[in-house]
């Protein structure tokens, strides 16, 4: 069985939500971790790794996660196969809708990950997008 880690940044609780509801919908041994609590050691005994954040302002990270993202190097992650999902405000910022999400990633393609799935973008309240976030649990 799959170890799979969860590892995520919330400001408003909306991050935090769906990384709950994908780890309810996951048919392996799952940790969640809220990134500022820094789980390096989960990342490195992790078979699959997935981030979350929201995205804020013009674009960007997560306060918590923006502390973090260095940590995301190629002694963490080369070979580890990882995805990202995060939530937005596509109304508010149609040009960084879930920008994190695309931060993110593409810090781990530089840090030799393998990317498993399209990012996840939740606009707003995670309750209206309940179909998406089982789907994305279901990839894995």
């Amino acid at each position: 069985m799959k170890k799979v880690v969860i590892v995520y940044g919330s400001s408003t609780g909306n991050t935090e939500t769906v990384a709950e509801r994908i780890a309810d919908n996951l048919s392996h041994e799952v940790e969640i971790h809220d990134v500022a609590s820094s789980p390096i050691d989960a990342i490195k005994n992790a078979d699959l790794v997935l981030f979350g954040s929201s995205t804020w302002g013009n674009g960007d990270l997560q306060d918590d996660f923006e502390d973090f993202i260095d940590e995301l190097t190629l002694a963490l992650l080369n070979g580890k196969d990882v995805a990202v999902f995060g939530c937005g405000d596509e109304d508010s910022y149609p040009d960084e809708f879930c920008k994190a999400t695309d931060i993110i990633r593409d810090k781990a393609i530089e840090s030799g990950a393998n990317i498993v799935a399209d990012n996840l973008r939740i606009d707003n309240d995670p309750d209206d997008h309940e179909d998406e976030i089982v789907a994305f649990a279901e990839q894995f």
